[in-house]
């Protein structure tokens, strides 16, 4: 019985340990593992060396990703990439990207009437 004793906080310190530290890491690699799966091309990527660019092309079988840098195209390994920066696919978002021009156009146009009106 204090043999059993003795040893609890041991063992109540390996599960404090598993869920403040081991726990969180697995989560990370899941979600992250995930990020990798889901990316496709167009969706803008920033690599673990900070080069940011836009996928060309993702190949699953090879573990390697096609990166588009200003017209350079550069095959990394799937696990240099550190995050993906856009939520989607820039092809997918192409009505709303046109919305939020025409409301920035609008809004530019506005601000042109009301200084020529403060000017007159």
């Amino acid at each position: 019985m204090e043999f059993i004793v003795s040893l609890l906080p041991l063992i109540v310190m390996m599960g404090i340990m598993y869920f403040l530290m081991i726990r969180p890491q697995k989560q990370q690699a899941v979600a992250k593992q995930n990020m990798l799966d889901n990316m496709k091309p167009g969706d803008s990527v920033i690599t673990i060396g900070g080069l940011h660019g836009i996928v060309d092309e993702v190949s699953q079988s090879s573990n390697t990703v096609v990166i588009d840098c200003e017209g350079v195209y550069l095959t990394f390994n799937l696990n240099a990439i550190a995050t993906v920066t856009q939520g989607g696919n820039i092809i997918d978002r192409q009505e709303e990207i046109e919305a939020a021009n025409e409301i920035a156009e609008e809004n530019y146009e506005a601000e042109l009437r009301d200084e020529t009106d403060d000017n007159l």
